[in-house]
């Protein structure tokens, strides 16, 4: 199963009540919740809450912030405005809470592989940790009340990140796409909506959180996924005889064990072959974890993060390849 789901995600949509929602906020107002939502985990005395650090976001160095996004740790649009904004965060940045982005909380769980049930358990026990000290704003018919009329109900939001270079080939994916609409999910980018997928990654999503329980919304995107888990495993089967395909990958992985240079587009290509041969038992000598990290490792802001410079664009391509050729190579 791991061979076609990366990652799963689970996130919770929360406001507290008898505060305006984050755009109608006064910076006194937003500093209150802030301290609240802090309060409220950090007082709780849960083992749970001694994971979390506490990063004001108009303290947070713009690098460390984008490469949080291209982790999926954070939203693009929670850094896009520093201001009145706070975010909790796990040591191991699978666990966050953003703090007035559209809503006053966006909690989030990320788990490897096909793990929704697990995922919504730990977001379930925050979700009431929370709660038991802030009182969320609920209607009985409404259910959570959200800033945004598309998030009303459960305000949960579940996906996974499958990788699909088979359906990608056969041109499946807008077919695909269209039916899922009319199941009440959809499938982008790996960072959501209005992103291009790169390296074959795909974001599999929940639309609706409205007269729908989050056990359900699960049942079903697990439903789902598992449908689309056989299509890429039977395709697969067939794309990986064609003599192109095996070629391909046998150049994309000589290419990352030699490259000097290599740009972020190209690198996410590359993995994806390679990752591909791993599956197909095309590649032994390399393991899938991995190719996964590298995937996260190789984007623009998250290297240079973890080089601790700010880089050029061509720094970045030489020192991608430098990377990758230390973790592949022969």
């Amino acid at each position: 199963m791991s061979n076609v789901v990366v990652s799963t995600r689970v996130r919770l949509a929360r406001n507290i009540k008898g505060y305006p929602f984050p755009c109608k906020l006064t910076e006194q107002g937003g500093e209150k919740v802030i301290a609240a939502v802090k309060s409220a985990l950090k007082e709780s005395n849960s083992p749970i809450a001694e994971e979390f650090g506490f990063i004001k976001l108009s303290e947070l160095d713009e690098l460390r912030g984008i490469s949080l996004v291209e982790k999926r740790a954070v939203s693009p649009e929670f850094i896009s405005d520093r201001r009145g904004r706070a975010l909790l965060l796990s040591g191991d940045e699978t666990m966050s809470i953003m703090i007035n982005e559209e809503d006053h909380i966006r909690l989030q769980v990320i788990k490897k592989g096909l793990a929704l049930e697990e995922a919504y358990d730990i977001a379930d026990k925050l979700d009431t940790l929370l709660d038991e000290r802030l009182d969320f704003a609920f209607d009985e018919k409404l259910g959570y009340l959200t800033q945004c009329p598309t998030n009303l109900g459960t305000g949960m939001r579940a996906s996974v990140m499958l990788h699909l270079p088979a359906l990608e080939k056969s041109r499946a994916i807008g077919r695909i796409a269209g039916s899922l609409s009319k199941l009440g999910l959809t499938i982008r980018g790996a960072h959501g909506e209005g992103t291009e997928p790169k390296g074959a990654l795909y974001q599999l999503s929940n639309q609706v959180t409205l007269g729908i329980s989050e056990q359900a919304a699960i049942e079903n995107l697990k439903n789902i996924t598992l449908q689309l888990v056989s299509q890429e495993e039977q395709a697969r089967e067939r794309l990986c005889t064609d003599i192109g395909v095996r070629d391909a990958i046998s150049r994309s992985m000589g290419i990352l064990r030699s490259a000097l240079i290599i740009s972020h587009d190209e690198a996410l290509k590359l993995l994806s072959n390679v990752r591909l041969g791993i599956e197909a038992g095309l590649i032994t000598d390399v393991k899938e974890e991995v190719v996964d990290e590298l995937m996260t490792a190789v984007e623009p802001a998250t290297l240079s993060v973890s080089l601790g410079k700010s880089l050029t664009a061509a720094q970045r391509d030489e020192e991608r390849a430098k990377l990758i050729r230390e973790r592949i190579g022969q």
